[in-house]
């Protein structure tokens, strides 16, 4: 079995998270020259390209092995410092980026619930970084070893990780007061949506097309969109006058409550269930990660599903 050196590791690891060799040299503190001489070293040791020369740079299939191997010993060096420091406490900051502890949120449950959760274990020093990307599209970040747990509304378990229900996110359709009076009297029905302005996450954001959909028994909808990539930017826009958006129920609430925000389909919610997806391993800091969040959720989201508390994927390693 080959061992391979730490420092060579984090070497690849710093071009793909960074972007690019000058600014992994950057976060690593070496030339751009080191950085190139630990890369060929890694290469030559596996004996295969690990580094997709594109715009962006990306791994390849060796590589991805790599980093996933990678953040494996970042997440054994969490748990040591977890132990030690109960032993010997010091102070608190000074992680080093190569101790990051990745996981992939939606920005909806960000925006709401997940940070909640989080805040005790990152003032207790735990290094996180969170990666947002849609719900659909979270796990994408495990399959390909970035991060070590995902929140997601993918129910299967990929091959050597486990999965928990959290519950669902119950979203409405809400509108300003003054874009209600005028362009949805009656509220929003299947003569009028076709002439509304929906304001969505980004181009992979179905929400608000599910929503009407489903709202109106309908088959497939197309929207006329604009794009505004923050939940709390989508509450702004609407509140503005923009159109119409689909969002989380948790949020609209108060403002709703307060006037700001018109119900514009009132009795009905669209429910989205999500999961947290983890690497099936033995760590403390992975168990904390996933109890706080699974807690949390548990509190504010509707609806946990009676399943199996973790599932193995196909092949994979059972609890």
């Amino acid at each position: 079995m080959h061992t391979y050196d730490p420092s060579a590791l984090e070497c690849l690891a710093a071009i793909v998270e960074e972007g690019g060799f000058e600014r992994a040299a950057q976060r690593l503190n070496v030339t751009q020259s080191a950085v190139s001489q630990r890369l060929r070293a890694l290469e030559a040791q596996v004996g295969s390209v690990l580094l997709v020369r594109s715009r962006p740079l990306r791994p390849t299939s060796a590589g991805q092995l790599l980093l996933k191997h990678t953040r494996q010993l970042r997440l054994l060096r969490a748990d040591l410092d977890r132990d030690l420091q109960e032993l010997a406490p010091r102070a608190p900051g000074g992680a080093r980026e190569d101790e990051r502890i990745s996981i992939a949120i939606n920005a909806d449950s960000i925006a709401t619930w997940a940070l909640d959760a989080l805040g005790p274990l990152v003032r207790h020093n735990l290094p996180l970084e969170i990666i947002t990307d849609d719900q659909d599209f979270t796990q994408e970040w495990l399959r390909s070893g970035q991060v070590l747990g995902c929140v997601t509304t993918l129910k299967k378990a990929l091959r050597g990780c486990k999965v928990v229900p959290l519950g669902a996110m119950e979203y409405v359709a809400v509108a300003s007061p003054e874009f209600a009076r005028t362009h949805l009297e009656g509220g929003l029905t299947a003569r009028n949506f076709r002439d509304l302005t929906f304001v969505c996450f980004n181009r992979k954001d179905d929400m608000q097309a599910e929503f009407v959909a489903r709202r109106l028994g309908l088959k497939r909808v197309s929207l006329a969109s604009v794009f505004v990539p923050s939940s709390e930017g989508q509450l702004r826009a609407v509140a503005a006058g923009w159109g119409v958006s689909v969002v989380p129920e948790l949020m609209a609430r108060p403002l709703i409550a307060n006037g700001k925000l018109v119900d514009v389909s009132p009795g009905f919610t669209l429910p989205i269930q999500l999961y947290w997806h983890s690497w099936n391993l033995e760590s403390d800091v992975l168990d904390a990660l996933s109890g706080a969040l699974t807690s949390a959720a548990h509190k504010v989201l509707s609806g946990v599903k009676k399943e199996k508390a973790a599932q193995s994927g196909p092949g994979g390693l059972n609890p």
